[in-house]
């Protein structure tokens, strides 16, 4: 059984900086069985990064649509795993009002790096929290999950160029921001069929390259990146075929 303590050492290993930007995406079944459960992995990655800023995704994209086109940002659970639900609930998190894509923040400059998102009218538009990891250079650690869970790849195809991966036509979407006000939010989505399947493609040369590496959480591969290098690299193969990340 893991500790707190386990967890963060295997961070520290991994040379985490606690002062930088740290996103992470996880799959908490992966890890192992943990004193009390999910909480004492979140414990870990709040201690761990208490001197810097800590996102994790809370995004809404399952179930916000034309259907549902409400996100509220104190209520719609997020749809990417127990943890991120837990995370974005605990006092103090700041959550992005974006309707699909919004994360939850913790630490260094939280509210401001969150600032801004209900303006996005993409996923991961420019300017966006996805952009500002980039900006800073922020690790991106993937737990149990590979790179199909990368958001930031997404961010990627946005930013350079890709093509066929968000929708020629606009869905009407709205943010209920904290104090209840009601925020127009439209969006254009992700609509490749295979969405972010086809992003494994990318971890054989980040490997190869050391752009990523790979390392232990508990019981799950943990791999990690920084956002400037492994978009270079993903930059690179879409200035060579736009659609490269849109086919296996």
């Amino acid at each position: 059984m893991y500790t707190k303590q386990n967890l963060m050492d295997n961070m520290a290993t991994m040379n985490i900086d606690p002062h930088g930007a740290l996103l992470i995406h996880l799959s908490y079944k992966a890890i192992g069985e943990t004193e009390n459960r999910a909480e004492t992995v979140l414990d870990a990655f709040v201690e761990y990064m208490k001197p810097g800023l800590l996102v994790l995704p809370s995004h809404t994209w399952r179930n916000v649509n034309n259907e549902n086109p409400v996100m509220d940002i104190l209520h719609t659970p997020s749809c990417v795993g127990i943890c991120t639900e837990l995370f974005r609930r605990r006092p103090g998190i700041q959550r992005s009002l974006h309707p699909t894509h919004s994360v939850a923040a913790l630490g260094k400059d939280a509210e401001e790096f969150i600032a801004g998102e209900e303006k996005m009218q993409t996923p991961c538009g420019k300017g966006g929290v996805y952009y500002k990891l980039w900006e800073r250079n922020a690790q991106i650690l993937l737990i149990g999950v590979n790179f199909s869970r990368s958001t930031f790849i997404h961010g990627v195809e946005e930013w350079d160029g890709a093509i066929g991966s968000i929708s020629e036509e606009k869905t009407e979407l709205y943010v209920i921001n904290r104090d209840g006000g009601r925020l127009y939010t439209p969006q254009y989505r992700h609509c490749s069929s295979l969405g972010s399947r086809t992003f494994v493609k990318l971890e054989p040369e980040a490997l190869s390259q050391g752009v990523m590496t790979i390392s232990r959480f508990g019981n799950a591969t943990a791999r990690l990146v920084r956002a400037k290098p492994i978009r270079t690299l993903a930059a690179k193969f879409l200035a060579e075929d736009p659609q490269y990340l849109m086919w296996h």
